[in-house]
């Protein structure tokens, strides 16, 4: 037969658990639906010499009822996913973010003649779209160029 002796030290340490997790302590407001207790600000301290001597007393400040959303900003370009395959864009290229990335018309500009390909130029450019390529540079839809001639 065994000893009632080694129950109570684990009914013990059952009992502290449950009291750990009631999430009632000193001071602690009611608990929500999670068991935290809601966060309370404290009152506006009393005012000092230097606030009395203000015309005009302070609002009361309010917190909001609800955290305030951001929309994600939507990179210029096309719309829709370009078609993969041969293309030809013309227009002029711009500098992109990083340094020598340059950008047409939404897209990313890999490989070409750099003496062509340059920031300003006008230009006429043929290759493939190629959106699941990898690259450091932070914009654009990657275009793999395989001519490329300047315009007017």
């Amino acid at each position: 037969m065994r000893s009632p002796w080694l129950a109570t030290p684990a009914l013990a340490v059952c009992l502290a658990l449950s009291a750990c997790g009631s999430g009632q302590g000193a001071g602690a407001g009611p608990p929500t639906e999670m068991g935290a207790t809601p966060v309370t600000t404290p009152a506006d301290p009393e005012p000092t010499a230097a606030d009395s001597e203000s015309a005009t007393p302070a609002a009361p400040r309010s917190m909001p009822a609800s955290v305030p959303t951001r929309t994600p900003k939507v990179p210029a370009g096309p719309s829709k996913p370009p078609p993969v395959g041969a293309a030809t864009l013309t227009g002029t290229v711009q500098a992109g973010v990083e340094p020598g990335c340059l950008l047409l018309d939404g897209y990313l500009l890999v490989g070409g003649p750099r003496a062509v390909l340059t920031p300003g130029a006008s230009v006429l450019v043929t290759g493939k779209i190629q959106p699941d390529v990898v690259t450091i540079c932070q914009q654009g839809i990657p275009f793999l160029v395989e001519t490329a001639s300047r315009q007017g």
